[in-house]
C-alpha cells in the first residue's frame, strides 16, 4: 500500500514538474515560480550603432569570400546527361 502511494506521488510530482516548466514566466501564477531570464532594457543608441557597424563589417567580410566551386564529378564523362536518355 505504501509502495503504491509513493509511486503515485512520484508520478504526480513528475507530471506537475513538466507542466510547471511549460508555464509562462511572465505571469507569476505561483509564489514558487522563478523567472528564468529577466527582461532586458532596450538597447541604447551606442549599442545600436555598434551593432550596425558589426553588421556592415560582417557583410563586407562575406562579400570578400570567393564563390564556392561546384563539386568535382569524376564520372561526368561516363554518365549520360540527365536530359538525354
Amino acid at each position: 500500500m505504501l509502495r503504491r502511494l509513493v509511486c503515485a506521488g512520484a508520478i504526480i510530482l513528475l507530471i506537475t514538474g513538466a507542466a510547471g516548466a511549460q508555464s509562462n514566466t511572465e505571469i507569476q501564477s505561483s509564489p514558487f515560480s522563478v523567472p528564468f531570464k529577466e527582461k532586458e532594457a532596450p538597447p541604447s543608441q551606442e549599442q545600436i550603432e555598434r551593432r550596425k557597424a558589426a553588421d556592415k563589417a560582417f557583410e563586407a567580410a562575406i562579400r570578400k569570400l570567393p564563390d564556392k566551386k561546384p563539386p568535382a564529378d569524376p564520372w561526368g564523362d561516363v554518365r549520360p546527361a540527365k536530359g538525354k536518355q
